[in-house]
């Protein structure tokens, strides 16, 4: 039987990719997809999962033999993780049973598996009484992705999917987590930010994210600082210079401005200048593309064609090696540049991508 009803959102990244783990800054917004978990407390120490979309019926797992590297493996691993990191903080986290219904695209980097992890968090704290504050979940729910499940990810996608607030971009400093709402309502502008998904899937734990990641901590020790949030961007041609790896070095350089991006994308924001941020989310793609090399084909026409439409910017979101684009538009012309979009796509053997609307929506809570 039901103790309630759950959900946590996916989320798009506006700008500062790859910077979280850098302790950066980051700044991404919640969609109004939703991971929703049914959930009640069981007294028999069995975890029972189950989701609607996801063929293999009811998976049982007893909560004392959860373990880094025993879990069976597949999206199971996740909430899983969630439980096996909350008890090993010490909280009293006994049995449950769980249902998932999720409207987060899977795979598109759009954060479906912070968003699975933080409802079942969000809902475990509830049934067991927890009292979880919203970043320790976060924190917890990154624990269980890094160790559980092997992923080597920053605390972005979790604290979004925890904390972001409707009408809003989360300003999050990953080094202190320190976190500001920044009003992001580009209805009122007349501006539109599209995701385009474009069914490429990725899978970060299969090696590159971590070779990224390894390259940057690299770069900060060559450099001689604790990340790369410590190189200032005014300093980045002196600190370039002393690096004698070409490939660390395009890490470094996409890092330093990435987060001079974010600084500037706000400024703008707080400005109401939100259509001069256009420009700013392009130079993010070209340096993904460029230097951090995790665009693909598929997310380079979404960017090309978009910008050839009338877009105001266009920039891959998310991890990389697939997954969705963003295109700031107005809301005029979105229209036109859907077609010109699937148009492009359809003139290539890539499948269709899903085109929809980003609103800055509420992050996790209890719906009933």
């Amino acid at each position: 039987m039901s103790e309630g009803v759950w959900a946590a959102p996916g989320r798009v990244n506006l700008i500062g990719e790859h910077t979280d783990y850098n302790d950066g800054f980051v700044m991404p917004f919640a969609l109004p997809h939703t991971t929703v978990a049914t959930a009640a407390r069981r007294d028999d120490g069995v975890l029972r999962l189950h989701s609607a979309d996801v063929p293999g019926g009811t998976v049982e797992l007893r909560v004392d033999d959860l373990a880094p590297g025993r879990g069976p493996g597949g999206w199971t691993d996740y909430p899983a993780g969630v439980v096996w990191a909350l008890r090993d903080a010490g909280h009293a986290v006994g049995g449950a049973d769980f249902h998932y219904e999720s409207t987060v695209p899977a795979g598109a980097g759009l954060s479906s598996s912070a968003a699975l992890e933080v409802v079942t968090a969000l809902a475990l704290s509830d049934l067991y009484e927890l009292g979880l504050e919203r970043g320790r979940m976060a924190r917890l729910c990154q624990r269980a992705e890094n160790v559980y499940v092997g992923a080597p990810t920053g605390i972005m996608d979790q604290t979004a999917s925890a904390c972001c607030t409707a009408g809003h971009a989360l300003h999050l400093d990953t080094r202190d987590l320190s976190q500001r709402q920044i009003p992001f309502d580009l209805a009122a502008l007349g501006l539109e930010l599209l995701v385009v998904d474009t069914r490429v899937k990725h899978a970060h734990s299969e090696g590159e994210y971590g070779k990224r990641r390894a390259g940057c901590e690299a770069g900060a020790a060559a450099l001689g600082v604790p990340a790369l949030r410590d190189v200032a961007y005014a300093d980045l041609s002196a600190a370039l210079s002393l690096l004698d790896d070409p490939e660390v070095r395009a890490l470094v350089r996409h890092i330093v401005t990435e987060n001079h991006r974010v600084q500037r994308v706000i400024a703008l924001l707080e400005a109401g200048e939100a259509d001069a941020i256009g420009p700013i989310l392009t130079e993010g793609h070209a340096s993904l593309r460029d230097d951090f090399r995790v665009s693909c084909p598929e997310l380079d026409l979404v960017v090309d064609t978009s910008l050839s439409a009338g877009a105001l910017g266009a920039r891959m979101t998310g991890g990389g090696f697939g997954g969705s684009a963003i295109v700031l538009t107005q809301t005029s012309t979105s229209t036109t540049l859907k077609k010109s979009l699937l148009e492009a796509f359809a003139s290539t053997d890539y499948e269709e991508p899903r085109i929809f609307p980003a609103t800055p929506s509420p992050g996790a809570r209890r719906v009933s």
